[in-house]
Protein backbone atom coordinates (compact mmCIF):
# COMPACT_ATOMS: atom_id res chain seq x y z
CA UNK A 1 0.00 0.00 0.00
CA UNK A 2 1.71 3.15 -1.19
CA UNK A 3 -1.04 5.64 -1.82
CA UNK A 4 1.00 8.58 -0.51
CA UNK A 5 4.55 7.32 -1.02
CA UNK A 6 6.52 9.52 -3.42
CA UNK A 7 9.49 8.26 -5.40
CA UNK A 8 12.63 7.73 -3.34
CA UNK A 9 15.68 9.94 -3.41
CA UNK A 10 19.24 9.73 -2.15
CA UNK A 11 19.33 9.62 1.68
CA UNK A 12 20.73 12.81 3.16
CA UNK A 13 19.71 13.26 6.78
CA UNK A 14 21.08 11.01 9.47
CA UNK A 15 18.89 9.07 11.85
CA UNK A 16 18.68 10.40 15.38
CA UNK A 17 17.66 8.97 18.70
CA UNK A 18 14.59 6.71 18.64
CA UNK A 19 11.56 8.17 20.36
CA UNK A 20 7.94 7.31 20.81
CA UNK A 21 4.60 8.86 21.54
CA UNK A 22 5.05 8.12 25.25
CA UNK A 23 7.50 10.98 25.70
CA UNK A 24 8.57 11.21 29.34
CA UNK A 25 7.98 14.38 31.28
CA UNK A 26 5.00 15.40 29.20
CA UNK A 27 1.46 15.95 30.38
CA UNK A 28 -0.42 12.75 29.69
CA UNK A 29 -4.13 11.96 29.48
CA UNK A 30 -5.51 8.45 29.07
CA UNK A 31 -7.95 9.49 26.37
CA UNK A 32 -6.97 10.36 22.82
CA UNK A 33 -5.89 13.87 21.91
CA UNK A 34 -9.00 15.40 20.35
CA UNK A 35 -7.00 18.35 19.05
CA UNK A 36 -5.49 15.96 16.48
CA UNK A 37 -8.81 14.70 15.15
CA UNK A 38 -9.37 17.35 12.41
CA UNK A 39 -5.85 16.93 11.03
CA UNK A 40 -5.95 13.12 11.15
CA UNK A 41 -9.37 13.01 9.50
CA UNK A 42 -8.03 15.29 6.75
CA UNK A 43 -5.01 12.99 6.34
CA UNK A 44 -7.24 9.91 6.25
CA UNK A 45 -9.28 11.44 3.43
CA UNK A 46 -6.23 11.94 1.25
CA UNK A 47 -4.23 8.81 2.23
CA UNK A 48 -5.93 5.41 2.29
CA UNK A 49 -3.12 3.84 4.34
CA UNK A 50 -3.59 6.37 7.11
CA UNK A 51 -7.34 5.83 6.89
CA UNK A 52 -6.96 2.09 7.53
CA UNK A 53 -4.44 2.55 10.35
CA UNK A 54 -6.45 5.37 11.94
CA UNK A 55 -9.54 3.18 11.98
CA UNK A 56 -7.56 0.45 13.75
CA UNK A 57 -5.53 2.57 16.20
CA UNK A 58 -7.58 5.70 16.84
CA UNK A 59 -6.25 8.97 18.21
CA UNK A 60 -2.80 9.23 19.78
CA UNK A 61 -2.76 9.97 23.52
CA UNK A 62 -2.50 13.56 24.66
CA UNK A 63 1.10 14.72 25.13
CA UNK A 64 2.34 18.15 26.05
CA UNK A 65 5.63 19.66 27.18
CA UNK A 66 5.79 22.92 29.07
CA UNK A 67 7.36 25.69 26.94
CA UNK A 68 10.62 27.10 28.24
CA UNK A 69 13.56 25.62 30.12
CA UNK A 70 11.46 23.05 31.98
CA UNK A 71 10.14 21.42 28.83
CA UNK A 72 13.45 21.58 27.00
CA UNK A 73 15.51 20.05 29.81
CA UNK A 74 12.99 17.20 30.10
CA UNK A 75 13.34 16.50 26.38
CA UNK A 76 17.14 16.58 26.68
CA UNK A 77 17.03 14.22 29.65
CA UNK A 78 14.96 11.74 27.62
CA UNK A 79 17.52 11.50 24.81
CA UNK A 80 19.30 8.19 24.15
CA UNK A 81 17.61 6.25 26.96
CA UNK A 82 14.54 4.05 27.07
CA UNK A 83 11.14 5.58 27.74
CA UNK A 84 11.05 3.85 31.13
CA UNK A 85 14.48 5.17 32.14
CA UNK A 86 13.65 8.65 30.89
CA UNK A 87 10.41 8.67 32.84
CA UNK A 88 12.29 7.79 36.02
CA UNK A 89 14.86 10.52 35.43
CA UNK A 90 12.18 13.12 34.79
CA UNK A 91 10.25 12.07 37.91
CA UNK A 92 13.37 12.47 40.07
CA UNK A 93 14.12 15.85 38.48
CA UNK A 94 10.57 17.02 39.16
CA UNK A 95 10.83 15.91 42.79
CA UNK A 96 14.13 17.71 43.23
CA UNK A 97 13.07 20.98 41.58
CA UNK A 98 9.64 22.48 42.17
CA UNK A 99 9.36 24.20 39.76
CA UNK A 100 12.01 23.21 37.24
CA UNK A 101 13.88 26.42 36.38
CA UNK A 102 17.23 27.35 34.90
CA UNK A 103 18.27 28.92 38.20
CA UNK A 104 17.28 25.85 40.17
CA UNK A 105 19.05 23.51 37.77
CA UNK A 106 22.32 25.45 38.08
CA UNK A 107 22.07 25.15 41.87
CA UNK A 108 22.13 21.33 41.71
CA UNK A 109 25.55 19.88 42.47
CA UNK A 110 27.14 17.02 40.51
CA UNK A 111 26.13 14.36 43.02
CA UNK A 112 22.48 15.43 43.02
CA UNK A 113 22.35 15.43 39.23
CA UNK A 114 23.98 12.00 39.18
CA UNK A 115 21.35 10.68 41.61
CA UNK A 116 18.64 12.12 39.37
CA UNK A 117 20.12 9.97 36.60
CA UNK A 118 21.74 12.56 34.37
CA UNK A 119 24.91 11.45 32.64
CA UNK A 120 28.01 13.65 32.70
CA UNK A 121 27.32 14.99 29.19
CA UNK A 122 23.69 15.75 30.07
CA UNK A 123 24.82 17.55 33.21
CA UNK A 124 27.14 19.72 31.10
CA UNK A 125 24.52 20.34 28.43
CA UNK A 126 21.83 21.11 30.98
CA UNK A 127 24.03 23.64 32.75
CA UNK A 128 25.10 25.18 29.45
CA UNK A 129 21.45 25.53 28.42
CA UNK A 130 20.52 27.10 31.75
CA UNK A 131 23.41 29.56 31.46
CA UNK A 132 22.49 30.37 27.85
CA UNK A 133 18.90 31.11 28.87
CA UNK A 134 19.82 33.20 31.90
CA UNK A 135 22.37 35.20 29.90
CA UNK A 136 19.95 35.77 27.03
CA UNK A 137 22.08 33.90 24.48
CA UNK A 138 19.10 31.56 23.96
CA UNK A 139 15.79 33.41 24.03
CA UNK A 140 13.06 30.78 24.25
CA UNK A 141 10.35 33.41 24.36
CA UNK A 142 11.63 34.96 21.15
CA UNK A 143 12.14 31.55 19.54
CA UNK A 144 8.44 30.83 20.06
CA UNK A 145 7.67 33.64 17.60
CA UNK A 146 9.98 32.40 14.85
CA UNK A 147 9.16 30.31 11.79
CA UNK A 148 9.77 26.59 12.24
CA UNK A 149 13.14 26.25 10.50
CA UNK A 150 14.42 29.51 11.98
CA UNK A 151 13.35 28.35 15.44
CA UNK A 152 15.11 25.01 14.96
CA UNK A 153 18.30 26.74 13.82
CA UNK A 154 18.17 29.01 16.89
CA UNK A 155 17.66 26.08 19.26
CA UNK A 156 20.51 23.97 17.92
CA UNK A 157 22.95 26.77 18.74
CA UNK A 158 22.77 25.49 22.33
CA UNK A 159 25.18 22.71 23.30
CA UNK A 160 23.47 19.32 23.47
CA UNK A 161 20.48 20.31 21.37
CA UNK A 162 20.34 18.65 17.97
CA UNK A 163 17.69 18.75 15.32
CA UNK A 164 15.60 15.96 16.91
CA UNK A 165 15.45 17.76 20.27
CA UNK A 166 14.49 21.01 18.56
CA UNK A 167 11.80 19.32 16.48
CA UNK A 168 10.31 17.59 19.52
CA UNK A 169 10.26 20.92 21.36
CA UNK A 170 8.39 22.54 18.47
CA UNK A 171 5.99 19.61 18.29
CA UNK A 172 5.14 19.14 21.95
CA UNK A 173 5.91 22.47 23.64
CA UNK A 174 5.16 25.03 20.94
CA UNK A 175 2.41 22.89 19.33
CA UNK A 176 3.55 23.65 15.77
CA UNK A 177 1.26 21.96 13.20
CA UNK A 178 3.70 21.07 10.41
CA UNK A 179 6.94 19.74 11.90
CA UNK A 180 8.36 16.50 10.48
CA UNK A 181 11.03 14.65 12.54
CA UNK A 182 12.32 12.70 9.54
CA UNK A 183 15.39 11.41 11.41
CA UNK A 184 13.41 9.75 14.19
CA UNK A 185 13.87 5.96 14.09
CA UNK A 186 10.44 5.10 15.51
CA UNK A 187 8.72 7.37 12.98
CA UNK A 188 10.73 5.73 10.19
CA UNK A 189 9.82 2.21 11.34
CA UNK A 190 6.15 3.13 11.64
CA UNK A 191 6.19 4.76 8.19
CA UNK A 192 7.68 1.58 6.73
CA UNK A 193 4.87 -0.48 8.26
CA UNK A 194 2.20 2.02 7.25
CA UNK A 195 3.31 2.02 3.63
CA UNK A 196 4.39 -1.63 3.38
CA UNK A 197 7.86 -0.60 2.25
CA UNK A 198 10.65 -3.19 1.80
CA UNK A 199 13.14 -0.96 3.64
CA UNK A 200 12.95 1.63 6.37
CA UNK A 201 12.75 5.08 4.71
CA UNK A 202 15.52 7.49 5.62
CA UNK A 203 16.91 10.84 4.53
CA UNK A 204 15.35 12.49 1.52
CA UNK A 205 13.04 9.52 1.01
CA UNK A 206 11.56 10.11 4.45
CA UNK A 207 11.21 13.83 3.78
CA UNK A 208 9.55 13.21 0.42
CA UNK A 209 7.19 10.64 1.89
CA UNK A 210 5.59 13.31 4.08
CA UNK A 211 5.23 15.97 1.39
CA UNK A 212 1.68 14.82 0.68
CA UNK A 213 0.84 15.26 4.37
CA UNK A 214 1.52 19.00 4.53
CA UNK A 215 0.35 21.05 6.40
CA UNK A 216 -0.44 18.31 8.93
CA UNK A 217 2.96 16.64 9.29
CA UNK A 218 3.01 17.13 13.07
CA UNK A 219 -0.22 15.15 13.36
CA UNK A 220 1.23 12.52 11.01
CA UNK A 221 4.33 12.22 13.19
CA UNK A 222 2.24 11.97 16.35
CA UNK A 223 0.16 9.27 14.71
CA UNK A 224 3.23 7.32 13.58
CA UNK A 225 4.67 7.36 17.12
CA UNK A 226 1.27 6.05 18.24
CA UNK A 227 1.28 3.43 15.50
CA UNK A 228 4.80 2.33 16.46
CA UNK A 229 3.65 1.34 19.94
CA UNK A 230 0.11 0.22 19.22
CA UNK A 231 -0.48 -3.48 20.07
CA UNK A 232 -3.05 -3.89 17.30
CA UNK A 233 -0.62 -3.26 14.45
CA UNK A 234 0.06 -6.43 12.42
CA UNK A 235 3.70 -7.56 12.47
CA UNK A 236 4.11 -6.94 8.76
CA UNK A 237 2.13 -3.69 8.77
CA UNK A 238 -1.26 -2.99 7.23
Amino acid sequence: MNSATPSSATPKRRSSTPSNEQLPGSVNAVSGDESLRPALEALAERDSDIAVAYEACGLPPMRRHEPGFAGLIRIMAAQQVSAQAAGAIISRLDRELRPVTAEGFLALDDETQKKIGLSRPKQRYGRALAEDILSGRIDLTGIADLEDETAIEALIQAKGIGRWTAEVYLLFALQRPDVWPAGDLAVQVAAQKLKGLPERPVGETMIALADAWRPYRSAAARFLWHLYRHPGVPEGGF
